[in-house]
């Protein structure tokens, strides 16, 4: 029997954190911890909404807690007792700093496979970004996470502040044994358009990176090509056939997920459809899952033929760039990847 394909939920269930990172969608722009942590009764509300959803769309729940710093949730690790309690794994998005092996350990029993930290460029540059010292305290908790059989990744935010660094970060993250290593792109707050690079430099940047990558073929370190432009690439260099997919100018097979297997639940309640802009589709508190997702606010970011640029490329239904990303620097989600740099 195949396994339900999942749906993803990407859950901020706390604001508080220890850092103020430059780039920061919750803090950019000197903004202050203004959401307080729900309550249990409202997190369980949450959670079998969600479990409901998944039920009447015949879907596998797949969980990605984050915030802030979710060990900073003041009831932690009652819902993950709860999580745990209704069969669901999940993976952290979070920061190394209240991670030891005892957390570590308690975190596996209780199902998290996964624990997400960044490091966003060399030492210096990562520091500045985020707190001093948390690029050591990032290499510090690989060996925890993994003594305790929880997968570390290493994810990076990419920008013309850091992206001539990151060749060199993955020959460090590789050192120190991270079981995975990606990065996405930088979302732009109001006042970083200036740190977004142009297609060029993209380009050029992916053609470093695979390089690097190409260079560690063997090594102990997944490297995830998370971005889906990395689909554009790999095709130019004849390593993505899209030739033997049947069916392929019909389906949407790859790509954004967004309107498609992926919501993200915001600390009060709110829906986004893409965590990564502000995309406000509704309140689980208040509406289901299943309304949600199929209403018409949802039904906004399924309107494939309205790429400017991608509803006519052959590649449209693997790739579609990242929507975020162009509606940060434009208003618009449906304009062309300001990183893309096919003609």
């Amino acid at each position: 029997m195949c396994e339900k394909q999942a749906f993803g939920l990407q859950w901020h269930i706390t604001e508080k954190c220890d850092q103020r990172c430059k780039h920061c969608y919750l803090y950019g722009n000197g903004a202050k911890c203004s959401t307080p942590d729900l309550e249990m009764d409202d997190m369980k509300h949450l959670l079998y909404n969600y479990i409901s959803f998944c039920e009447e769309c015949d879907r596998r729940p797949t969980m990605s807690i984050t915030g802030g710093d979710p060990l900073l949730y003041k009831n932690i690790w009652e819902f993950l007792d709860l999580l745990h309690s209704n069969g669901i794994s999940f993976s952290i998005l979070g920061n190394p700093f209240h991670l030891d092996s005892e957390v570590a350990s308690k975190l596996k029993s209780l199902g998290c496979h996964t624990y997400q930290m960044s490091l966003d460029g060399l030492e210096q540059t990562h520091d500045y970004m985020r707190k001093p010292g948390s690029f050591k305290e990032t290499l510090q908790k690989i060996d925890c996470l993994k003594e305790a059989g929880i997968t570390a990744t290493i994810m990076a935010t990419v920008s013309t502040i850091n992206m001539n660094e990151l060749p060199d970060l993955v020959d460090i993250v590789v050192e120190h044994g991270a079981n995975r290593f990606a990065f996405a792109r930088y979302c732009p707050n109001p006042d970083g358009y200036e740190f977004l690079p142009s297609p060029d430099e993209y380009h050029d940047f992916l053609e470093l990176m695979w390089n690097k990558y190409v260079e560690h073929t063997g090594c102990n370190t997944f490297f995830s090509l998370k971005d889906h432009l990395w689909k554009l690439f790999l095709y130019e260099k004849g390593l993505f056939d899209i030739s033997c997919v049947e069916n392929s100018e019909n389906l949407i097979l790859d790509g954004c997920h967004c309107g498609i297997c992926h919501m993200t639940l915001l600390t009060d309640g709110t829906v986004y459809a893409c965590r990564r802009s502000k995309t406000p589709i509704g309140n689980a508190l208040h509406d289901s899952f299943y309304d949600i997702f199929w209403g018409k606010k949802m039904e906004e970011y399924r309107q494939y033929d309205k790429f400017s640029k991608c509803a006519n490329c052959q590649l449209r239904n693997f790739c579609r760039g990242c929507p975020s990303v162009a509606k940060c620097l434009t208003g618009n989600f449906y304009a062309s990847d300001p990183q893309c740099w096919k003609k």
